[in-house]
């Protein structure tokens, strides 16, 4: 279901650590291991498949930054969502 842009910015100020830059979604996650890492984006990865939403995603030793292109769809905040409690399961 389609959301206006002031509506996708509100839900995105409640998301921890994701911010908006034009029409991209981001956040950086920091881990003590590469491995975490490394895991965590395994997870975004069936994240993002089940979805049918793929970020763009950079690994840098122990950071991981995604950056996922916005829909205007509530999807996006879900999934947003799925992606913030997989990082708390792999850290």
């Amino acid at each position: 279901m389609p959301i206006t842009e002031e509506e996708l910015r509100e839900q995105i100020g409640k998301l921890e650590g994701w911010k908006l830059e034009q029409d991209i979604m981001v956040r950086k996650y920091m881990f003590n291991e590469y491995m975490k890492g490394i895991a965590f984006v395994d997870a975004v990865a069936a994240i993002s498949e089940a979805f049918d939403h793929h970020p763009h995603i950079t690994i840098d030793y122990k950071t991981v930054i995604l950056r996922l292109p916005v829909d205007v769809e509530k999807l996006d905040i879900r999934q947003a969502n799925e992606i913030n409690e997989a990082f708390e399961k792999n850290r």
